[in-house]
């Protein structure tokens, strides 16, 4: 997140000569594509469809579905940069009952900035008929004793319950879920508090492969409430920029299987690894059968950690041409995803920043090397005024294309006293895939919500109605969430999946599901991570678009432990539940 008190310039460093060297053309045609998309017709996006549907694609549904938490950042005239940065939600089934739940991260207080009521998280459990019932002080998750961040959901002990992990400042917490419907902190007798540390995200995976769920968090700067920095624009107190603050690095804590939890950080490197770090996601980028990492920092450039497969990560990220924007600069990065946008089966990256940097898209090639097609996309025409935080690909139309979902919210309260064209409160942006590499702003047609301002962070997406149509939820800045319900989703063929690991984490955080539908095939991943502060679904949604309603379909998943399972003949609109085979079991393995 950049805040950008003056305007300063400077040449493009080293690294940016790099990068020009090594691809002296691609670096010629996105410089000469920053100084040309202005010239880009914005009104295009009331024709990203001949016709208009007859109802919008998302309904803001968060009043009718009874959520009414509010977030509370501490905001203060101290103007402490954490104020402007929280908070998380997750999608979790935290009761196995086949629905989906929400979390919702509150901040904190800060010295000045206290709140009339108590500071608490929100625990929604899903009634399954559209309406949320507020259990978080039954649960046992409803106060931190920190200033909270994010959150990460996911299955450490392979009980077949979701547990918590909450960032936030100086410390964070760790709730195993008891499977009754409560939580328990067992943060200190797990060894995750990570003392001291800003952590923003945090990412389960399974990154030696030994079937339990380890953790990374990003640690975003060096922090104290005693140390009160001073900045001003136009003679009005506001916000120092990130670069007032000095950098720290990931936390990598290893799963021992039995509880409890060992900081690796160190040995796998990430101690190493100074920088703003805020967005995780974990992918296996280069197709060995083995997690990477991709890291979005904040002036700091981004970082991509391939897997040794001995306990230790290289980061390639400057080879791989996603550390630094094509002059050579570290972006603001903020939220972060992958998935198979351009439908080549490798994974791509799309990176949230700050305004006039524009929101960045990466395509994975056959080598390791990315090509920047932020320009070429027109994610940089719709995104050049916006400040992007959570973000996601979703393909919420279920046409087999992954579609972007991208959530925005200025962190200065007086920026529009310098610019006509950047607003504090800002819209969301839904962007819709037209198969070919090229992005169109379905505003008009995506719903109200998407024709508003807003000061939102963190971004989730799931299906809590289990209708197929992939839904979205996201936090605002000192205000209520926004649940989305997708109206349009059903339209078309869909297959969804829902993996149980036996060997492998039973999450199958890290499994590769490959869906061939006559002469088409889609890749997707089970990611744990992406996006901001926050936490999905971990069930898949393959769209199958105007294909028959009545085709099979035939499904290659590659297990995080490596395992490869064939299946065939799934019906179409509706989820499968498959748990992996065991040894003696045939690859066919079990549905439900």
């Amino acid at each position: 997140m950049r805040l950008t008190l003056r305007p300063t310039l400077r040449p493009a460093t080293n690294n940016g000569s790099i990068f020009c060297r090594r691809r002296a053309l691609g670096c010629l045609s996105l410089l000469t594509g920053l100084f040309s998309f202005i010239s880009f017709d914005l009104l295009q996006h009331s024709q990203a469809q001949s016709s208009s549907p007859s109802k919008e694609i998302f309904t803001d549904i968060t009043e009718k579905a009874g959520i009414n938490w509010r977030h509370f950042s501490g905001e203060s005239e101290d103007r402490f940069l954490i104020e402007t940065m929280g908070g998380g939600v997750a999608f979790l089934d935290f009761d196995g009952d086949g629905l989906q739940d929400l979390l919702f991260v509150n901040g904190g207080e800060t010295p000045h900035g206290k709140s009339p009521v108590p500071v608490r998280n929100a625990l929604y459990h899903n009634l399954g008929n559209g309406k949320f019932e507020e259990v978080a002080a039954k649960a046992g998750v409803d106060r931190l004793p920190f200033y909270g961040m994010g959150v990460a959901a996911g299955d450490f002990d392979n009980d077949g319950f979701p547990d918590l992990y909450v960032t936030g400042f100086p410390s964070s917490a760790l709730f195993h879920n008891n499977g009754d419907g409560t939580f328990t902190d067992i943060t200190d007798r797990a060894g995750v508090k990570n003392a001291g540390r800003w952590a923003a995200s945090a990412a389960w995976f399974d990154f030696d492969r030994d079937g339990y769920l380890d953790l990374v968090v990003t640690n975003y700067a060096r922090f104290s409430f005693d140390d009160i920095k001073k900045c001003e624009l136009n003679g009005l107190r506001t916000y120092c920029e990130q670069k007032a603050y000095s950098g720290m690095p990931l936390t990598l804590y290893h799963n021992n299987g039995d509880g409890t939890f060992t900081d690796v950080s160190e040995k796998s490197g990430f101690a190493n690894l100074i920088g703003r770090a805020l967005g995780v996601v974990p992918i296996d980028v280069n197709d060995d059968g083995w997690p990477d990492l991709f890291v979005a920092r904040d002036a700091s450039p981004n970082l991509l950690l391939l897997n040794n497969r001995n306990g230790t990560f290289e980061d390639s990220a400057v080879d791989a041409d996603v550390a630094y924007d094509p002059r050579g600069l570290a972006k603001a990065g903020m939220g972060v995803d992958a998935a198979d946008f351009n439908g080549d089966g490798k994974p791509d990256f799309v990176v949230t920043n700050f305004n006039d940097e524009y929101h960045s898209l990466f395509i994975g090639t056959s080598s390791l090397l990315y090509t920047d097609q932020t320009v070429t996309s027109r994610l940089a025409a719709y995104t050049k005024s916006y400040v992007g935080w959570g973000t996601h690909f979703i393909d919420y139309d279920n046409d087999g294309n992954l579609d972007l979902l991208i959530v925005n919210g200025h962190i200065n309260q007086v920026v529009e006293t310098t610019r006509v064209d950047v607003k504090y409160e800002e819209p969301p942006l839904l962007l819709r895939n037209d198969g070919k590499g090229v992005f169109r702003d379905m505003r008009e047609q995506a719903g109200s919500v998407f024709q508003s301002g807003y000061r939102a962070r963190g971004l989730a997406v799931g299906d809590f109605d289990n209708d197929g149509g992939v839904d979205a939820v996201f936090t605002r800045l000192d205000g209520k969430p926004v649940l989305l319900r997708n109206n349009v989703g059903q339209n078309h063929s869909w297959v969804g999946f829902e993996l149980q690991g036996t060997k492998s984490n039973r999450d199958a955080v890290g499994a590769k599901i490959t869906v061939r539908i006559g002469n088409r095939k889609l890749v997707r991943w089970i990611t744990a991570g992406a996006s901001y502060l926050s936490s999905h679904d971990k069930r898949v949604v393959v769209g199958m678009g105007d294909g028959p309603t009545s085709a099979n379909v035939d499904v290659e998943i590659q297990w995080p432990n490596g395992r490869i399972q064939r299946l065939s003949r799934l019906k179409l609109k509706r989820y499968h539940k498959i748990v992996e085979p065991t040894a003696n079991e045939p690859t066919g393995g079990k549905r439900k």
